[in-house]
Formats: structure tokens, C-alpha cells, sequence
């Protein structure tokens, strides 16, 4: 993936998540991740395998593409 791809994924869950107003310990307790990975992934510090965008789009109801738009 290219960096302007993966800032996209990064930027969309943020705004997915804002959206609907849930907290990242909130989708964090969805997800069984850490509230701590959450924050690593939306400021790009780390970067989520498949199976944990397809967890992330579960929680926030959408498809896992619309990380990449």
C-alpha cells in the first residue's frame, strides 16, 4: 500500500468512528483491542493487518473498502 492509501485508512476510521460518536475505548471494547492500538492506528504509528480492519468495519457497521476511499 502507498502512504497516501494507508493515510486514508488511518483518516477513516477516525471519521467513521467520530461519526458514530463512539469513543476509542468504546470500539476498542468492541474490537477486543486496546484502546492504546486504537489511538496507534488513527495517528498512523501502526499499521492493521486485514483481519483487523475487517473487525474495525464490523464494529462501526461499514464496509472495510470505505477505509480505502
Amino acid at each position: 500500500m502507498t502512504n497516501s492509501t494507508l493515510t486514508n485508512v488511518y483518516k477513516n476510521i477516525k471519521k467513521y468512528r467520530t461519526e458514530k460518536k463512539l469513543s476509542q475505548f468504546k470500539l476498542a471494547e468492541i474490537t477486543d483491542l486496546s484502546e492504546d492500538y486504537i489511538s496507534l492506528i488513527e495517528t498512523g504509528k501502526r499499521v492493521p493487518s486485514l483481519k483487523t480492519l475487517c473487525k474495525i468495519a464490523d464494529a462501526l457497521e461499514i464496509e472495510v473498502y470505505k477505509f480505502f476511499l
